[in-house]
């Protein structure tokens, strides 16, 4: 006798043969059991149903029922129905799996930089948003959209752009991306087109990003950088560079902001050789200390090429950013989104544009202002407590600090953190390979952890510094 049980919500192939019908049925179950293919806790059918799925009588699956009860496999309890019973099953694996890591002693805190309080994410305004948006939204939303994006986003990204960051944003200029990654890969390619064959870089930065422009075919040559930032003024010796990538208002990861002398020679370079600036203002919204430093794409919205996301001022997950071209570049960016890049949900930008325009953003923006200014300053009191010799930079804005360590220790302090269950990443992590190594240092995001694991991931962190 062979069958499907549909009851259990997917189906369940079956093949109870052999010694009979009930023992058949008992060496099937058995064998599901014993497999994984029934992982403990799930609840079976009763006996009723499986009978009459099986064409069998109700006595003989309540019989096997009963035997498979008293030799352990299932449970059955009044009211809870009969379930596969919770023991230790081997369960089959894929013998080309990686092996588990071991586990480490600790609490597993991770202070690795990038990520915002995910904890924190403003479910209920954004559902009101959402809701908002979405029953006063024409049926057209739900079809394949536009690749520049919602016109509702981009106008009011314009306005608040303006406002909070300076930026000269015509919604006209403004393309909608998946997040800085999915926008710097559309940018490599065009610039790949305009047979564009390097893009300087700085010496340190995201691996991750330096590897979708070299994706798309161009050559990554470095800046040197100092504690007025890059030297823009190297990139005329750069004689290939068509472009230049930049973090400007906060350098990641050092934190150094660029120097207005230094943003000058920037936009004098890109006007006398026809070059790009790609400003990557990943946390702008974020500074403590002073007025924010404003974009560096104001001097010269025709050189610069301005991208930001909400993946640090809300959550990463919601893959929503936003480019604000020049002019002469808007059409060319939108021709190049495939219809395999249009990864935006036309709802999801929709609640965006709301969430902004009703205030909400700003309201949330102050808040985890707050609360990462909070954290930075009890970060270093902790350190001027517990580790006076660390010096801590990068501290006026976003959600990461660099900590001076003596030289050679780096390596030796981010293993004894893993060791410990503390996540961490050293500065020589992110620096460019043509950029030479000249100190030792850890790169603490402060953002990440939510506020219950906060004190706990800073004892650690104290626990392990040299």
């Amino acid at each position: 006798m062979t069958d499907s049980w549909a009851t259990f919500g997917a189906d369940l192939h079956l093949e109870p043969v052999g010694q009979g019908l009930r023992s058949g049925l008992m060496a099937a179950l058995r064998e599901a059991v014993r497999t994984g293919r029934l992982a403990p806790g799930t609840r079976l059918p009763s006996s009723r149903a499986l009978a009459a799925d099986l064409g069998v009588a109700r006595n003989t699956v309540a019989d096997a029922y009963a035997e498979l009860v008293a030799e352990g496999w299932l449970t059955a309890r009044q009211g809870s129905g009969t379930r596969v019973a919770q023991r230790a099953v081997p369960r089959r694996t894929d013998p080309a799996a990686a092996p588990a890591r071991p586990v480490r002693p600790g609490a597993g805190y991770d202070l690795k930089p990038g990520t915002p309080d995910l904890s924190a994410f403003p479910r209920t305004a954004w559902l009101k948003a959402a809701r908002k948006a979405l029953t006063a939204a024409p049926d057209e939303v739900f079809g394949y959209g536009d690749p520049q994006g919602r016109a509702e986003l981009r106008t009011v990204l314009a306005e608040y752009l303006a406002r909070a960051r300076g930026v000269y944003a015509d919604p006209e200029r403004i393309v909608i991306c998946a997040g800085f990654a999915h926008g710097l890969a559309l940018l490599g390619r065009v610039l790949r087109r305009r047979r564009v064959r390097e893009v300087a870089v700085e010496s340190y930065g995201l691996d991750f990003h330096t590897g979708l422009l070299a994706d798309a075919g161009l050559r990554i040559p470095c800046l040197p950088l100092d504690e007025r930032g890059s030297r823009t003024g190297d990139l005329a010796a750069l004689r290939g560079a068509g472009a230049v990538l930049l973090t400007p208002a906060h350098q990641f990861p050092t934190g150094v902001p660029l120097h207005p002398d230094r943003r000058a020679a920037a936009v004098d370079w890109a006007r006398s050789t026809g070059g790009l600036i790609l400003e990557d203002d990943y946390d702008g919204e974020f500074r403590y200390d002073r007025q924010p430093v404003g974009a560096l794409q104001g001097l010269d919205p025709e050189r610069v090429v301005y991208l930001g996301t909400a993946s640090k001022s809300l959550a990463p997950g919601l893959r929503l950013g936003w480019m604000v071209l020049p002019r002469h570049l808007t059409a060319e960016v939108v021709a190049a989104t495939s219809v395999a890049d249009r990864v935006c949900g036309s709802p999801d930008q929709l609640t965006l544009a709301e969430f902004i325009g009703s205030g909400a953003y700003d309201r949330h923006v102050r808040s985890m202002r707050l609360r990462y200014r909070r954290r930075r300053d009890q970060l270093v009191a902790a350190l001027a407590d517990r580790a006076p010799g660390i010096e801590v930079s990068g501290i006026a804005a976003g959600l990461h600090a660099v900590l001076e360590l003596p030289a050679g220790a780096e390596r030796s302090v981010v293993q004894a953190a893993a060791f410990q269950g503390l996540a961490l990443e050293g500065l020589s992590r992110y620096r460019h390979p043509d950029a030479p190594a000249t100190r030792d240092a850890l790169v603490i995001g402060y953002g990440s952890p939510s506020e219950s694991a906060w004190a706990g991931a800073l004892d650690a962190l104290c626990r392990v510094l040299p």
